[in-house]
């Protein structure tokens, strides 16, 4: 129904409207405020894109910034629904290392967005997003060319790396472009375009699967990237860089190794036996790694993870809450597009149909309602009614779906709930994870919290391929909804973590 931006998208991501708060997150992603004596947000560095007098014209730069959240927001959606077919291709393999077509992504683009955001800021932004681009061109068409799974995977880490690089280097571009009193309204438009991107994947990604294969999901992404690429050369002008340390890049490849190193775990358990010495060091490997970040973290002065900020209890209790909520709804997405194509046997056009509600209904109460609902209720309340509004949407679809369709009367009945459940958690976990932070630390507060979403994402969609195929039919994809509804319960319990 609702497909994964972690990634975030994004997030991320990333996700308000799903992709339109992702871009909010990569919005705050980049270290473009830091306050002055008065404490009041001010722009660290004016982009030369607009001039003093506002000569410049900067709509040719939100274009290349629109068409660049567009193709990463497409590009995850259209993966899902795809993946029934990806499977046909590489029918020897098992659901557990197919899973990673998904999880490659979301590892990669979690784990360096900090770092991509530190990295733009001192080398340039103009320059991070075209390595950002070109990274993704090459990544998706090493996924349209790939013979082998492990090509197609390595084809979609390249893909992850280049998204992080260029989102937040985009949105700092898109930023510097504006006057303050634009930036708002700016940035909602392009991430409008992001749901768009979440929205139209399904419907266009069904056609194009239907059509001429799998591999046109990525073929698809070649020519946009170009466009965007040349774009970026001729309009986009250099940010000012600003000084400052290194970013800790050996932190960000060890947090991606740890990360990757449980997932791996998690994907092969039951294939390799959960007890077995491979799956036991996969996990003490992985823990090993991270608590090395943690303690690398510490110490470097532009550490992977800023591990300070969990000092405030919010903000710790909103990253857990992005965590777990994460990975229910990132095992939820694509549960359900396998539900429609293996239970109900749907086509790809049927499926992707089938697909659009969710997210539509998702934008429209996170641009809508969610902003007035947290001012209303508070935090805490919203982080309790969204999760579970999300659960017992998981719960109806475990109790009430069977093998006899019912798209009209339970499937998208309960999408509708799904999505404005959605609509209402994401955002809430966002806005608390940086509510209490200085504003100086808004920029990577909200990078950490995309962070830990999409780890989430990757976690989720392993555990779920591992919970479905240890059960025959319909049975297997009643227990990922129960997975998920576990997931949004456990949120709402952290809830009563969270400062009033």
């Amino acid at each position: 129904m609702v497909v994964a931006c972690q990634v975030g998208q994004s997030v991320r991501r990333h996700m308000a409207n799903l992709a339109l708060y992702d871009q909010r997150l990569v919005m705050e992603s980049t270290s473009d405020y830091w306050s002055d004596s008065t404490g009041t947000m001010t722009a660290t560095a004016v982009s030369p894109n607009l001039t003093s007098d506002g000569a410049r014209n900067p709509w040719p730069i939100f274009v290349v910034c629109a068409v660049a959240s567009y193709i990463t927001t497409l590009d995850l959606s259209v993966v899902n629904v795809a993946f029934t077919d990806i499977a046909k291709s590489f029918s020897t393999v098992s659901r557990g290392q197919l899973s990673w077509v998904v999880t490659g992504y979301a590892i990669t683009f979690g784990a360096f967005l900090v770092f991509a955001g530190q990295t733009a800021d001192r080398i340039g932004r103009k320059r991070v997003f075209l390595i950002g681009v070109s990274m993704f061109l090459v990544g998706s068409a090493i996924c349209a060319a790939s013979k082998t799974l492990a090509i197609l995977i390595a084809g979609r880490v390249v893909q992850g790396t280049g998204g992080a690089l260029l989102l937040p280097a985009s949105t700092g571009l898109l930023l510097g472009a504006f006057g303050s009193e634009k930036r708002t309204q700016v940035i909602s438009w392009v991430g409008g375009i992001g749901a768009l991107g979440v929205a139209s994947g399904p419907t266009i990604g069904a056609f194009m699967v239907d059509r001429l294969g799998w591999r046109s999901a990525f073929w698809i992404n070649l020519p946009v990237c170009l466009l965007a690429l040349l774009l970026g050369i001729k309009v986009l002008r250099e940010s000012e860089r600003q000084s400052g340390p290194n970013p800790d890049a050996i932190g960000a490849g060890m947090l991606v190794l740890g990360v990757g190193s449980l997932v791996l775990g998690i994907s092969e358990g039951r294939s390799w036996g959960w007890t077995s010495g491979r799956v036991l060091g996969l996990f003490l490997f992985s823990a090993v790694l991270l608590v090395g970040v943690v303690i690398k973290s510490r110490t470097h002065p532009a550490p992977a993870l800023p591990i300070e900020l969990f000092s405030e209890r919010m903000f710790s209790v909103a990253n857990a809450g992005s965590l777990v909520f994460g990975a229910g709804f990132s095992a939820m997405a694509l549960n359900n597009v396998l539900f429609l194509r293996s239970i109900w046997q749907y086509s790809v056009v049927r499926a992707g149909w089938l697909s659009v509600l969710s997210p539509i209904t998702v934008a429209i109460v996170a641009s809508l309602l969610a902003g007035k609902l947290m001012k209303r209720f508070g935090f805490q309340t919203m982080m309790f009614v969204g999760p579970i509004l999300f659960a017992t949407s998981q719960v109806g679809l475990a109790f009430l779906l069977s093998s006899e369709p019912k798209p009209w009367s339970v499937w998208l009945p309960l999408g509708v709930l799904q999505g404005a459940s959605i609509g209402m958690t994401f955002p809430v976990l966002s806005a608390a994870s940086v509510v209490r932070l200085p504003p100086m630390r808004f920029a990577v507060g909200s990078a950490v919290n995309n962070t830990f979403r999409q780890v989430g994402a990757a976690i989720g969609v392993a555990l779920v391929v591992a919970i479905e195929t240890s059960s025959e039919g319909i049975t297997g994809f009643r227990n990922g909804w129960w997975f998920s509804a576990a997931c949004a319960a456990m949120v709402a319990v952290f809830a009563f973590g969270m400062p009033k």
